[in-house]
């Protein structure tokens, strides 16, 4: 195998860079090996990056500065009817899951009325015996 000519090549990333392939590699349909290979670096960095990211090592260096977009800015405007729907829709679900809990607390109680009603007959059986035997 021939040496390498030359000096070996290192490339420098910019931090909004990384946030960039980081923000994309969290695509929940974009897996991060797709992404690394799109951008041309290796996924081992690329999952580097995403840790830096999770621990809050790697911010942006505007918002580093202190230079970064109001909040009323940098967030879109929601509309007020997709907030009632989402809220209608999260109280919906937690109606539905209160439901399912409550069938499932009735069959749990209605197995244990049955074993409960199992057992009186088991005690009643076992002492009507011990007073035949003890009788004779």
């Amino acid at each position: 195998m021939a040496a390498p000519v030359g000096p070996k090549k290192v490339h420098r990333y910019t931090n909004e860079f990384k946030i960039q392939a980081v923000r994309l590699s969290l695509h929940p349909e974009i897996q991060t090996q797709d992404v690394a290979r799109a951008l041309d670096i290796h996924p081992f960095m690329l999952s580097k990056w995403k840790k830096d990211y999770r621990e809050g090592k790697l911010n942006p260096a505007a918002e580093a500065a202190g230079l970064s977009l109001p909040k009323v800015l940098r967030a879109p405007k929601r509309d007020p009817e997709k907030q009632a729907l989402r809220r209608q829709v999260k109280q919906l679900e937690a109606k539905v899951e209160a439901r399912m809990a409550v069938r499932a607390l009735e069959r749990k109680l209605a197995a244990l009325e049955v074993e409960h009603d199992l057992l009186k007959k088991a005690i009643r059986f076992n002492i009507e015996r011990r007073r035949r035997n003890s009788s004779s």
